[in-house]
């Protein structure tokens, strides 16, 4: 083994930065005038081999690396590639043209890329002794140890820079305005709902309000601040800890981006680039100082995209430690993204899709053994199924067992579910096992967030047929709820011998609080019109021919006693032979906007099934709801069942400002956060939306010529230039992929919809602006002479950087907060910045 194999195999796992592409390649270009005029030869070094290196496939991540733990030797055999340069230009040597494609991937290397570029096209000023281009053929020993300390240095020190600039407009100000902004309303009393245990339903999975919670109990929160409404006044409550724990995270976002920008393309340019778009947005800076859900969201995504990049750069070293760490590493961040929320699932499909590509690389290897192949598979589904699987499920088993008392949110799960709960009414409770006439029962739906049969006094209006009493279905435990069955013909009461109720039994259901029957008729209902509508009718139980309707239990012969919570039936109205249901739908303020109840003529709707939840009566004997108590699975099933539903029934309220997908990457309009003496308004940083929206198309027509360059001129195909082209055109595809992955889903959705959706779709975004601005310098460059391009560089850079600056300094009172007059009065601080109607500021 040579010097320049045995250093490559001793090298650190991690990665050293190596100069920006631009930077590397202008070099080059310019020190071609400073060398001799005679032609450099190449000489054909001993031993060499021919192996050319592997295409890759997905994000371009990888550097060159020795294969650890593994039998493929096939990258090895190119860091042992070494050719031997004439000092002497004048002497004649055996010549051997060096083909393009031997040089193992196209890594950092623009400086390389010259290098092939001018062997390309033979020009005989090649600067082969300039250490650059030396060591972009070489692979190794062109460079100097001063040289990647040198990269190394400034890489960290722009990292480091970043970092801090993060952090600050992160934590300026924190603990402004001191009242409750937007949803911190939800977020914080979920917060304090943790720290006091009590249970609640939520249409998002558990981990970020669990954590929000932790990080408020760790800074002094009691957790007994109500959180009522927006724009109620923290006072005394220790409420900065949480938005500090937001902060942090949000601070990580231009880090992560950062360094994943420069995983995919070695460029610390894109990668500053990259950086300055998270950095410099108003939106992503609002997101990250509140008590939302959103910075923890952005953070485990980016965290696991960066992993995923980072496990990927692995991909000739498979097996080592550090390949399993990142793999490892990226299935616990997609488990904490979609423990936040079900968006989570969108970078999980791109880490699936990456993960597909990749494992279908290593098939197309024909050098690695088939027992090999199965171990990249069996560790990827350990690694990225597995673990994130078990990693879900610890969360959801540490959200039950913190959220151990009863609360506003039993109702929406099963009676079974609600006897977990300390102080619920079915905690612990013994009560008859068997439902008799003359009980006193609650009826809840059997579907998955099934509510409680309700009534009330109050009727339904006059342009919807009778005006009797309404029926309709209600989540929460109330007085209400209770009902007393009796048979067709006659009253039954308590005083009576107990005769058990079976299925087929024709029955009278009358509402405990009102004295009012169950009745429906052939009038339309209230919201469904094919259905007909239900009501309470009578005086004092006395009512008439439609209070009668037919208990039929499902899967149980005729005469099978019903049994509380585990017998399913339906109630089949007597005469009409409708069944009794209700759905999602929602009545109007007249309703209270409980869920309507109707009689639908399908008798066998799956949403017409019920059952016995709670049961008094004290002439029967008692048994204990342990009986019926949910296992793990069960409870995590049903979580997710009532969390799926919660979310598609989330509809806008009356007079809420929503927006719709179309309008996000236009900036059209955003969302008041706090009003008030201090307004912040949630908005993207404008130049920086409209810009990552203007790249997406040039991007595309910049690869249509790409494309036609590559196809229509063959002497072209081999070009360095064609070759960095693809290889940034690759990662711009990648990213927008992730773009595509996190927007494009909310288009058919019906739920409502507000703008902070697009955030985590827009941290893609930004990368791939960095990435395409970074190229169109580049390009931009070699557009002049030599001996200017890397003066253009600079100032082309300083530019792009200040007008990035400038915009943030513009727009930042919408984060930081406005007062005073609005911005079409002159004297207003956002006067003359209302570029668009839409927006209220």
């Amino acid at each position: 083994m040579d010097k320049s194999d045995s250093d490559t195999e001793s090298s650190d796992s991690d990665e050293t930065p190596s100069d920006s592409p631009i930077i590397s390649i202008l070099k080059t270009k310019n020190a071609k005038h400073s060398i001799s005029k005679s032609k450099a030869k190449v000489v054909s070094a001993s031993g060499a081999s021919g192996a050319s290196g592997s295409q890759t496939q997905g994000p371009v991540t990888s550097t060159s690396r020795p294969s650890c733990g593994s039998t493929n030797t096939r990258n090895r055999q190119s860091s042992n590639q070494t050719s031997d340069y004439s000092s002497n230009a004048g002497k004649k040597q055996n010549v051997k043209n060096v083909d393009v494609n031997d040089i193992s991937e196209l890594d950092t290397s623009s400086e390389y890329i010259l290098a092939k570029h001018c062997q390309f096209t033979g020009d005989p000023q090649v600067g082969l002794n300039h250490k650059h281009a030396q060591y972009a053929i070489h692979g190794v020993g062109g460079r100097t140890t001063e040289d990647d300390k040198t990269m190394n240095m400034n890489y960290n020190a722009l990292l480091l820079l970043m970092t801090l600039a993060s952090f600050v407009t992160r934590f300026y100000n924190i603990e402004i305005p001191a009242h409750v902004c937007w949803d911190e309303t939800h977020f914080g009393k979920m917060g304090s709902w943790y720290i006091n245990r009590t249970f609640f339903f939520d249409v998002h999975p558990p981990l970020g309000k669990m954590l929000i919670g932790l990080f408020g109990l760790l800074t002094g929160y009691d957790g007994n601040f109500p959180f009522n409404k927006p724009g109620d006044d923290y006072g005394d409550t220790n409420y900065v800890g949480m938005r500090m724990l937001c902060a942090l995270l949000g601070t990580c976002l231009v880090p992560l981006a950062f360094m994943s920008v420069f995983l995919l393309t070695k460029s610390i340019m894109a990668s500053l680039f990259a950086g300055c778009f998270v950095l410099l947005d108003t939106g992503t800076l609002i997101l990250s100082r509140h008590i939302l859900l959103d910075p923890l969201l952005m953070f485990f995504i980016m965290a696991a995209t960066f992993c995923l990049l980072k496990f990927l750069s692995f991909k000739d070293r498979p097996f080592c430690f550090s390949w399993f760490l990142w793999m490892s590493l990226t299935g616990i961040f997609l488990a904490a993204a979609i423990g936040v929320k079900f968006v989570g699932l969108f970078v999980i499909l791109l880490a699936g899709i990456s993960t597909a590509m990749d494992l279908w690389r290593l098939l197309g290897d024909i050098s690695i053994p088939f027992v090999d192949l199965v171990k990249h598979f069996a560790t990827r589904v350990g690694c990225l199924i597995v673990l994130p699987a078990l990693v879900y499920m610890l969360i959801f088993a540490t959200h039950l067992k913190v959220l151990n008392k009863s609360g506003n949110g039993d109702g929406f799960y099963s009676s079974a579910f609600q006897s977990q709960l300390i102080g619920n009414r079915l905690h612990n409770l013994s009560m008859p096992q068997y439902l008799a006439y003359g009980s006193y029962f609650t009826l809840k739906q059997r579907r998955t967030g099934g509510a409680y049969l309700h009534s009330h006094w109050h009727l339904y209006p006059e342009e919807l047929g009778p005006r009797q009493q309404q029926v309709t279905t209600y989540s929460h435990k109330d007085d209400n709820n209770v009902w007393i069955i009796k048979t067709a013909t006659q009253d039954s009461s308590q005083d009576d011998p107990p005769v058990l109720v079976k299925s087929g039994d024709a029955i009278r259901l009358e509402h405990l609080a009102t004295k009012r029957n169950l009745h429906s008729h052939k009038e339309p209902a209230p919201l469904s019109k094919k259905h007909y509508q239900v009501s309470c009718y009578g005086e004092n139980g006395t009512g008439d021919a439609n209070d009668v309707w037919v208990i039929e239990a499902i899967g149980a012969a005729t005469g099978t006693p019903i049994q509380t919570v585990k017998t399913k039936f339906n109630l089949i109205h007597f005469y009409v032979r409708c069944a009794l249901q209700s759905h999602e739908k929602k009545l109007p303020k007249w309703g209270w906007e409980q869920l309507e109840v109707s009689c639908n003529p399908n008798t066998r709707d799956k949403k017409a099934v019920w059952s016995v939840e709670e049961i008094t009566d004290h002439r029967l004997p008692n048994v204990s709801f342990e009986l019926y108590s949910p296992s793990f699975f069960e409870k995590i099933m049903e979580s997710h069942a009532v969390m799926t539903q919660g979310n598609s029934g989330l509809k806008p309220k009356e007079g809420e400002v929503t927006s719709r997908p179309w309008q996000w990457p236009i900036n059209y309009h955003g969302q008041i956060f706090s009003g008030k003496d201090h307004k912040i308004y949630l908005l993207g940083n404008p130049i920086l939306f409209w810009v990552a929206l203007g790249l997406k198309p040039v991007f595309l027509l910049l690869y249509i010529i790409h494309a036609v360059k590559k196809k229509r001129y063959s002497h072209m195909r081999k070009s360095p230039i064609i070759e960095y082209e693809e290889e940034i055109f690759r990662v711009c595809w990648w990213l927008l992929l992730g773009w595509g992955l996190h927007f494009l889903p909310f288009w058919p959705m019906t739920r409502v919809l507000y703008f902070h959706h697009y955030f985590p779709a827009y941290l893609y975004s930004s990368m791939f602006s960095g990435v395409l601005v970074q190229y169109l310098v580049f390009r931009i460059c070699l557009m002049f002479p030599d001996s200017f391009n890397v003066t253009v560089l600079h100032w082309l850079t300083g530019v792009v950087l200040s007008l990035m600056c400038y915009s943030f300094y513009l727009f930042s009172p919408l984060a930081y907060g406005m007062s005073g007059p609005s911005a079409s009065d002159d004297s207003g601080v956002m006067h003359g910045l209302k570029w668009l109607e839409s927006w209220d500021i």
